[in-house]
Parts: structure tokens; sequence; C-alpha cells
């Protein structure tokens, strides 16, 4: 009688992870006796299509199997604190689970920690992110676009990076700089834009800046550039403490110069900017208040801003500098308000500017995703129109029909020139159903059937990336 009553369990919860929310599968499992709850919680893995699991409610469910004698999953949401997301046991199982709601499009680093020290990627989660101190796991939230410029495409012609070991009699200290030139840098006479990087090393390492590069030049979307990919060597006093204005003289005085000297670089500020995050944004802010006639493009992502740089802008309002700006909803606490209060002061001086939240946290992850953002604003591929800091529309996802479907339906888009083209299909939890395309297609209509023979009832999401575009669109199967 026990193994056909467990039998009977087995196949009521093979479907449980589809047809149930996380929530009645614990009400479930909690109503059985501690000896059949393996069996099911057996049945439930089984049958959750990704993890962490996400339900179309986009409750998140976080889910550890193993022994162990405390689970927690510190990451972007909690500001990296294990005591704040303890994770709970289910009595009678190994199943530990931390449920929590994000926006659809969120995207977030985290770990597990268990019994109190050893830290952890997540096992299940296929998806990882390489940050300052290693490998996370990624939470990757239905509506996120994971984007395609930092990724490595035979046919986007690639930048060089020259090394050049640099030292400076004012820092009195020497450190490796990276030089980005463009496509087709050797072959023209013409003097081209520069960027200037800060934790540089990084910024290539970590967040692909030269890919970014190479994509956002290849399709038009922004001018051609000289970029400089600058380390720090003493980070917090260079960047935030006192020896700020020795590391500004550095830059302005012997770096640029150097660079100047060495390759045909443009001198107006206007087409030339300085790039970082956090502390390496608060010194890209800084030696733009401070040095307005060397660079006129700020870019500052999930930033520090001192005191000195605000103060400056209230008390300024007709600096030559444009700015793009960004914060992270699960960014340091700390720093929203500054990039708050940094937004407002733009806006009330009448600078010209770019803004925007997201749902991302303090990570690498994050500003990697947004560095095109920021170049196509301050150096958009039409320098007569230097305010043009939106695409062009290059390509246009129709809703599919019909809609709703069963089991197929037709999913068209229409580009205005040739353009490589991925259109993917995906369920609610972030799984890749189908790729439906994946090439060099021409200008024009192009139409493709997608058939959920083989899929559940319920959400999806068909994404078109094309020129570094995205649009999606929601189609429901009903079967």
């Amino acid at each position: 009688m026990r193994s056909l009553c467990i039998f009977s369990l087995l196949s009521l919860y093979a479907s449980l992870a589809e047809a149930q929310t996380f929530s009645n599968f614990l009400s479930r499992v909690n109503s059985v006796p501690n000896a059949e709850r393996p069996a099911i919680v057996d049945s439930f893995m089984a049958a959750v299509p990704g993890f962490p699991y996400i339900e179309s409610t986009l409750q998140v469910n976080f889910l550890y199997r193993g022994a162990a004698n405390s689970v927690q999953v510190p990451g972007d949401m909690n500001g990296w604190t294990p005591s704040s997301a303890n994770m709970a046991m289910i009595s009678g199982t190994d199943l530990w689970y931390f449920s929590r709601f994000f926006e659809a499009d969120a995207r977030l680093d985290y770990k597990f920690v268990t019994n109190g020290s050893n830290w952890i990627l997540d096992p299940r989660n296929p998806y990882t992110v390489t940050g300052g101190f290693g490998p996370n796991s990624e939470l990757r939230m239905p509506e996120f676009v994971q984007p395609p410029e930092i990724e490595n495409y035979p046919d986007v012609p690639q930048g060089a990076i020259r090394d050049t070991m640099f030292t400076s009699s004012i820092m009195g200290n020497t450190r490796r700089v990276r030089i980005y030139t463009p496509p087709g840098y050797t072959n023209s006479e013409r003097r081209y834009p520069l960027l200037l990087v800060h934790d540089g090393l990084e910024f290539i390492t970590l967040a692909r800046c030269e890919r970014v590069l190479n994509y956002l030049i290849r399709y038009n979307q922004i001018e051609p550039m000289i970029a400089v990919f600058v380390p720090p060597v003493n980070r917090s006093p260079e960047y935030s403490g006192d020896q700020q204005d020795e590391f500004g003289q550095f830059i302005t005085t012997e770096l640029l110069p150097f660079i100047d000297s060495a390759y045909r670089t443009e001198t107006d500020p206007r087409l030339r900017g300085t790039m970082g995050s956090s502390d390496g944004g608060n010194i890209a802010l800084w030696l733009g208040v401070t040095y307005p006639e060397v660079f006129g493009q700020i870019i500052a992502f999930s930033s520090n801003v001192e005191n000195n740089i605000s103060s400056v802008l209230e008390q300024n309002a007709d600096l030559p500098l444009r700015f793009y700006i960004d914060i992270g909803t699960y960014d340091i606490a700390v720093l929203i308000p500054l990039v708050h209060d940094l937004q407002q002061t733009l806006e009330n001086q009448g600078y010209p500017y770019f803004y925007q939240e997201v749902h991302d946290g303090h990570s690498w992850g994050n500003w990697r995703n947004h560095i095109d953002d920021a170049l196509r604003f301050t150096f958009p591929s039409t320098i007569d129109s230097p305010e043009q800091s939106l695409l062009p529309v290059i390509m246009k996802l129709e809703q599919n029909y019909p809609n709703p479907f069963n089991p197929a339906t037709n999913i068209t888009f229409t580009l205005i020139h040739r353009q490589f083209v991925s259109l993917d299909i995906f369920d609610t939890t972030g799984r890749l159903v189908s790729n439906l395309a994946a090439d060099f297609y021409d200008a024009g209509s192009h139409e493709f059937v997608f058939n959920a023979t083989d899929e559940a009832s319920g959400m999806y999401i068909a994404r078109l990336v094309a020129g570094g575009q995205v649009e999606a669109i929601r189609m429901m199967l009903v079967k």
C-alpha cells in the first residue's frame, strides 16, 4: 500500500512546478508525513524548468538542496549580507528555499553560503558572471536582455590594443596603460575622439569594453575612437582621496600629452570623455568639473559623488559638459541618494545629461550592460548633431499572429537595411525555448513560425536583437 501511495504522489507532483505555485507546493509537501516528503521534493525539482525557479508572478524561489546546518543567499539584492537572506529548510528533506519578488527585467549577482562560511555558486544555475572578487551566480529575470555587444563576433572588425608602461614623475609610480585604436586606424589619416577609462584593466577583463567598442563602431552607432584604459595604483587616494589633485595633474600634464603625441587624437574637449564606475565614476566626474577645457563628455556608472563635485556644479551652470549617469535600484545604499541629487543638480542647472535607473546592483555585470547606452549618448555616430542620442529605427518586431495561439504562431520583423539578427523565444523563467534566427538578413520583411507543440501553456517572450537594438513581444500559448 505504501509503494502505491508513493507512486501516486510521484505522478501527482511530476507536473507540480508548471501547474502550481511554489507556495502551493510548500503547502502540499508540508501536509504529508516526513517520510513521504523526499519523494515529493524529487519530483518537484525534476519538474522545475530552471533555477532559480521564477514564477509568472515574478516571485523568485532560490532553491538549494544538500545537507547543511544553515544556508543563506547574499547578493546585490541585500547588500551581500548573508544574515538578511536566511533560507528555510523543509522539515524531513534537504531542500532549502528563499523567495522574493523582483522586477521583470532585473539582473542580479548572488551566491549561496552554507554553514556560515562556505561561499559557493548556485550549483543548478548555469548563468554566472565574473565580478571583482571572482564569479557569481546570475539571476536573469524573464525580460532582462543579455547585451549582444559584449560577445565576440567573427564578422565584426577588431580594434588593436597596445600596452605601455607609463611612469609618472608627479605620482612617483609606474602603471600599465592599455590603448585601444579602432579598426582601420593604421590605414587612415583622420583624428579620433578620445575616451579615458578608469579602472581600465577591469573594464577590459570584466566588462569587455573593447568588444563593445568594436560592436558599436561596426554598426555605426558611435564614432570610431581611441580609448585609453588606465588602472589605479592607489585607488581610493587617487579616485576619492588626498591624491586626487596629483592624479588630475598626472592625467592632464603627463599622460594625455603623451597619448596626443603618439596617436592621432582630437583635442576638442567635446570629443574627449572620461568614464568610470563607483569611485572610478567619482574621478571621472571630478576630472570633468576640474578640467572642463580637457574633457567635455562624462560617464559615471553607480558613482560616488563627492562634495567637491556637486558644489562646483551647483555654483556653475555653464561648464561645457555633458553627462551620462546611472544607478541600480539594488546598488550600494549610500550611493543612491548621491546620484539622485546629482541628477537633480544637472536638471536644475540645465546641463545636457542622460540618466537612468536600472534594476541591477553594484557590479560589473551591471556596468558592462550600459557602456553602449553611455557611448551612444556621449559619442553618437553623427558628430555634427551631438544632441542626437537616440538610435535610428533600424527594425520593427510585429506582434505575433494568431495570439493567443495553439500550437503555432507567426512572428514577423522588418529591417531597413541588412543586419545580423537574433530572434529567440523564452519562457517566463528566462529559459531559451527556441532560436528562430541567427544570421544576416536583407532589408525588408521576414516571417518565422514558432511551433510550441512540445511546450506547456503559458506566456512566452519573443526577443529580436539587431544592430545593438532590442525589441520584445509577449505571446500566449493556450492548449
